[in-house]
């Protein structure tokens, strides 16, 4: 599937679905942006769908939603955990992540019980803008030692299309994956 608007294309599908090529020019990009993207970093990026932006035979933007389960209040929320979003520093303020994330938040309120992501300091202006809504309470992991608290990710992380059960001044906990928790 894609969506064309101007000289930028935005190719959706699942990982699966996209061609190899077209997965490691995203994955360029990431590195590119990030200073500190780790091989795990992108292995959380796949296996979902993915949102890419590109300008010809280049990709300028790349963003990700991945199934993973949260836990809050007892109960296990399936959730749309959105990863890897990347925009050329180039090609940035004209609307591409916007465009990415609007098909990201799309496959959300649809498939997911609520939307999750970790946000940078520089991008939370960006999600808030969008109607994330900022994880007021405590974080914690489940991992194989048991559940461990991550007061470093307390401030960084976002709900979106949410219901009336969540208590954003609760505790929130994420299922265990190689890497950063969240």
């Amino acid at each position: 599937m894609g969506v064309e608007t101007d000289d930028i294309r935005l190719q959706v599908g699942h990982t699966s679905a996209i061609d190899p090529t077209a997965l490691a020019k995203a994955r360029e990009l990431l590195y590119r942006v990030f200073d500190d993207m780790t091989e795990h970093d992108w292995e959380h990026s796949l296996g979902g769908m993915h949102t890419i932006a590109w300008h010809g035979d280049s990709v300028v933007g790349h963003a990700s939603v991945v199934q993973r389960r949260l836990r809050h209040r007892g109960r296990a929320l399936r959730t749309g955990y959105v990863e890897g979003v990347a925009v050329d520093p180039a090609w940035r303020r004209r609307g591409i992540g916007d465009r990415m994330m609007e098909e990201l938040e799309r496959i959300i309120a649809i498939a997911y019980d609520v939307g999750a992501l970790g946000a940078s300091d520089d991008a939370v202006p960006f999600y808030e803008h969008r109607g994330w809504k900022p994880w007021l309470g405590t974080t914690w992991a489940l991992t194989p030692a048991g559940i461990v608290r991550t007061p470093e990710e307390d401030d960084d992380i976002y709900l979106h299309s949410v219901g009336p059960d969540i208590d954003f001044a609760g505790d929130l906990a994420c299922d265990w994956r190689e890497g950063d928790a969240w």
